[in-house]
């Protein structure tokens, strides 16, 4: 299938103005007699549970005769909840609606037609007007668009405890090169420098290292084919991974991100890169921001946003259609976004939420979000810019890159 290069993932860039808030035509919904709604997603885990479960409060207290039915299946930041949802599709077993992340990754659920186009909703509700240019073009794959963003991500941070720095005389790196210096002295006072989980965490850091060795165009360019995988830079990234990979305990890697980021806060390891949805599970152990934890750019992405946005979809032959378009209306109102944005640890999708109910990192987040001087990317290992083929691809390559440290044959893997 062919589709439309994205203006937000080729450019880098983004400007984004404010919109004054205003009410939406058709925001408020009633009861449409469906009865009941079954959303899938994979927010299971603590610090996504309770965005989840706020966003079905507001729905149900604008939808009070629809129940929620909760297909939540945790596990890989969605890798586990995929495979399950693949197979109902597969199976012709469709919920009413369920979640992906915006871009390509619903290239081959489109190919396959397993969801319908909701260009009807967005004029409806005219989301056009009330969302980033950008963000609608990354839904939209040949003119038509499958999917209601619901907020927005940031993947390259690196998370750590403010005391274990300050105990070292220690600020967070600007480049890698820094962090490996920084490594070195950690490991000989018996701190582990970066803490690891699976292999989605292991993909989520080597996009962070591309991006803050190639730059926003260099990292942009191995998605559009404007940068060559074999190049001298790209191949020097990729040693430049390896190496920090060595300063992880990928040996005895976390089953999952939270527990990874467990060991930042046990001032045992100094570093955990992971998107924001970090923030919204420190906060559950009742950690203050700049207290308990702070956070920093990954190494060389200072004013880059490594976007990703979770999205929600009307399959094709959803049982309970009506209920299924009042989900996707809720997701996409500010009032839904405002009540599941500050408990998820994103930012609304919509340029009119209320921007004072988002404290702490949150603060910081829109306000870079915002930002017309911000440069904007999209994630790989969320969706963005890699669709469904390609992404496995990498996948693939990746673990016998981690074993084998073969540069060469990792970009000859994954160049296509």
């Amino acid at each position: 299938m062919g589709y439309s290069r994205r203006t937000l993932l080729v450019t880098g860039g983004l400007a984004l103005l404010g919109l004054p808030a205003c009410s939406v035509a058709g925001d408020d919904t009633a009861d449409d007699g469906s009865g009941k709604v079954e959303v899938f997603s994979w927010w299971a885990g603590p610090g996504e549970k309770e965005g989840l479960e706020a966003l079905v409060a507001d729905f149900r207290q604008r939808n009070p005769g629809i129940e929620f039915d909760n297909a939540a299946v945790a596990g890989g930041a969605g890798t586990v909840a995929k495979t399950v949802l693949a197979t109902r599709l597969e199976n012709d077993d469709p919920p009413d609606s369920y979640q992906a992340h915006a871009g390509l990754e619903l290239d081959a659920d489109i190919e396959a037609g397993y969801v319908e186009d909701v260009r009807y909703l967005y004029d409806q509700q005219r989301w056009r007007d009330r969302l980033p240019k950008g963000l609608v073009e990354a839904l939209t794959f040949d003119g038509k668009i499958y999917s209601v963003p619901v907020n927005i991500h940031r993947a390259n941070l690196l998370w750590y405890n403010p005391a274990t720095l300050e105990g070292h005389g220690l600020t967070p790196p600007a480049t890698w090169s820094q962090f490996l210096t920084q490594a070195a002295a950690l490991k000989a006072k018996g701190i582990l420098p970066l803490s690891i989980g699976p292999t989605w965490t292991q993909k989520h850091l080597l996009e962070c290292v591309l991006l803050g060795e190639l730059g926003a165009d260099g990292y942009t360019g191995l998605w559009n084919g404007a940068t060559d995988w074999k190049g001298a830079p790209v191949q020097q990234a990729l040693t430049l991974f390896v190496k920090v990979l060595d300063q992880s305990d990928i040996a005895t890697a976390a089953g999952d991100w939270q527990p990874a980021l467990d060991k930042v806060v046990a001032g045992t390891a100094a570093y955990n890169v992971m998107g924001d949805w970090a923030d919204a599970y420190l906060r559950t152990k009742g950690l203050v921001f700049q207290e308990g934890y702070s956070v920093a750019a990954s190494p060389g992405s200072e004013k880059v946003y490594n976007f990703l946005s979770d999205s929600f979809t009307l399959p094709r032959g959803a049982p309970r259609r009506r209920a299924a378009e009042q989900w996707l209306i809720e997701c996409g109102s500010v009032s839904g976004q405002d009540a599941f944005n500050p408990q998820k640890g994103s930012v609304p999708a919509r340029l009119d939420a209320d921007k004072s109910k988002y404290t702490g990192y949150l603060a910081l987040a829109i306000a870079e979000w915002t930002d017309s001087a911000t440069r904007v990317v999209g994630s790989l290992t969320h969706g963005v810019v890699a669709g469904t083929k390609r992404s496995a691809a990498v996948d693939a390559a990746l673990v016998l890159f981690v074993q084998d440290r073969d540069a060469v044959k990792f970009a000859a893997a994954v160049s296509g």
